[in-house]
């Protein structure tokens, strides 16, 4: 809808309003942990790892931190390698509002206390396995930025197998596929010269909830922030859009 935005949409607008990082080193490091341990050290040949090593570069992460996680997922680095799991959480936020948290976790008992305190604070709560996960799927993003020729995308997205793409006046062109052909969209559209900012697999809401109320709307994205902001926290969905004006109005 045009003058809305998703919560994926939300983030890049403000990022560039508070000139912010989207993820902590902590963060960033322990995606590169993970993405090592299940696919090996050597991201010339680990789509995942190849992808967490591109984020943490674009948020400035130091290269002997890089150096570190990857040997830490590798198990080369001493004997203090985290034990990292891969844990979904679910739960609801100010007017049912669906959530989706993806985190990587060395204590589940602290990551789903600082989860529940984070929803109660913000006027949600954290629910049980299965509540609103049947609310999402899960799909391939490779976002482009910069001057686009939208027939050479078409032709582009068509080859590399996409579903199909989305143009968004603050985050650029998001290109949508099946998780299992992300990595071959994400190199179709590099070798056909695109500008590639970011791929990712990322959780999509089926439908959408318009969020017009300013209280709402104040309260679902400092739940947002708050939850995004703990370090056992990878990504987080939500099945909300909202005007830009309340956006703006709330990044202030």
């Amino acid at each position: 809808m045009a003058g809305h935005s998703k919560w994926a949409n939300i983030k890049h607008q403000k990022a560039r309003m508070d000139a912010k990082k989207g993820k902590t080193f902590t963060q960033l490091s322990r995606a590169i942990i993970v993405a090592a341990r299940n696919g090996g050290p050597d991201p010339e040949t680990n789509f995942q790892l190849r992808t967490a090593i591109d984020k943490a570069k674009a948020c400035s992460l130091p290269n002997e931190n890089i150096e570190r996680a990857i040997a830490k997922g590798a198990g080369t680095y001493g004997s203090d390698e985290q034990q990292l799991e891969s844990i979904r959480y679910e739960g609801y936020g100010p007017g049912g509002i669906a959530i989706l948290v993806e985190a990587l976790t060395d204590n589940r008992n602290r990551t789903a206390a600082d989860l529940r305190s984070a929803f109660s604070k913000n006027g949600g709560n954290l629910g049980e396995t299965g509540c609103v996960s049947w609310m999402f799927e899960q799909k391939g993003v490779v976002r482009l930025e910069g001057n686009l020729n939208e027939d050479q995308l078409l032709e582009t997205c068509v080859e590399g197998g996409a579903d199909n793409y989305e143009f968004n006046a603050d985050s650029g062109v998001e290109v949508f596929t099946e998780p299992t052909n992300l990595e071959h969209l994400n190199q179709t559209l590099q070798d056909k010269g695109f500008p590639v900012k970011e791929a990712e697999l990322r959780w999509l809401a089926n439908n959408y909830i318009q969020v017009d109320d300013p209280e709402q709307a104040r309260s679902l994205i400092k739940l947002m922030e708050m939850l995004e902001g703990l370090d056992d926290v990878q990504n987080v969905t939500a099945n909300f859009e909202m005007a830009n004006e309340l956006v703006l109005e709330n990044s202030k």
